[in-house]
């Protein structure tokens, strides 16, 4: 089996002077090391190219969760790891007055009526403790409640194939919102995104979406290329997870701690030597002579 380094290296060269690279963090948590790799593996992929473009763009369609000190967070983080980007917000204000998610929702809503003129949906008034007992499988049989896409209070879900890895997903929540897999891939191609290196966690996602898009017939979006890189664990083997308290970056920046710690685990998953590694400059150098 390949390394992730030979697959990032094959991934470097499908890229040019005209590719579209994104960070998209959602503003749920403070953001920890995992985040960190996963920011610089994009950004080092674009850097790596004159004229290849990097979005920022924050994912916060979510407001139950969202917090003021959340998206400050992330913003304090690039400007810790050095990380530049070429389109996207600033600031938080000018995040809130220009580029957040919900801004875009006639874009999504365009989408899900796409999706339901082709007959691709049902409602589902199943809540979450409905499903729980499931593991996440959803049940094929919890598609014929009778009910209709116009009732209140029902999530809108995509038909998928018998064993499809995301059965049956959501794509318009409960409240009316647009739900993360449709926003994704409705903001990728308004994006015009070419290359997505994310989490091994975002396989079934990158599915779903891949799924979306064929139903929307959007051909153009199969032709994105997307890396899944490995995730960092905690001291108890579980991956980092910002909803569970993983240790913040926030917190390394308060201690003092520099990015250097974020580049050695990037270089150790590139197969380079992290000596004189001290800042984003030295990996984007050391990472043209290895690749």
């Amino acid at each position: 089996m390949d390394s992730f380094a030979q697959g990032y290296a094959r991934f470097i060269r499908s890229a040019g002077p005209g590719s579209r690279f994104r960070l998209a963090p959602t503003p749920s948590g403070f953001l920890h090391a995992g985040n960190a790799v996963n920011f610089t593996l994009n950004w080092l992929a674009a850097r790596l190219h004159p004229g290849a473009r990097v979005l920022l763009r924050i994912d916060d369609l979510d407001a139950d969760r969202k917090r003021p000190e959340y998206v400050q967070d992330i913003f304090d983080t690039l400007n810790w790891l050095g990380l530049d980007w070429d389109e996207g917000p600033r600031d938080p204000d000018d995040f809130e007055n220009n580029w957040s998610q919900h801004l875009r929702l006639p874009l999504y809503f365009n989408a899900l009526d796409e999706l339901r003129g082709g007959g691709y949906l049902f409602a589902c008034g199943k809540s979450r403790r409905d499903l729980e007992r499931f593991q996440g499988k959803y049940p094929p049989e919890f598609r014929n409640q009778h009910l209709s896409l116009d009732d209140p209070n029902v999530a809108w879900r995509v038909r998928t194939p018998e064993g499809f890895p995301l059965p049956d997903f959501i794509v318009r929540r409960r409240d009316g919102i647009p739900a993360y897999q449709l926003a994704s891939v409705a903001d990728d191609l308004h994006f015009g995104i070419t290359h997505v290196i994310r989490g091994a966690d975002l396989e079934e996602s990158t599915a779903a979406q891949l799924f979306l898009a064929e139903c929307l017939n959007r051909p153009d979006y199969a032709r994105i290329q997307f890396l899944h890189h490995p995730l960092l664990k905690d001291d108890t083997g579980m991956k980092l997870s910002k909803s569970a308290g993983a240790s913040a970056l926030r917190q390394w920046r308060a201690e003092g701690r520099p990015a250097e710690q974020v580049f050695k685990q990037t270089t150790a998953w590139l197969g380079m030597d992290a000596g004189g590694v001290i800042a984003v400059g030295d990996l984007l150098r050391e990472c043209r002579k290895a690749i």
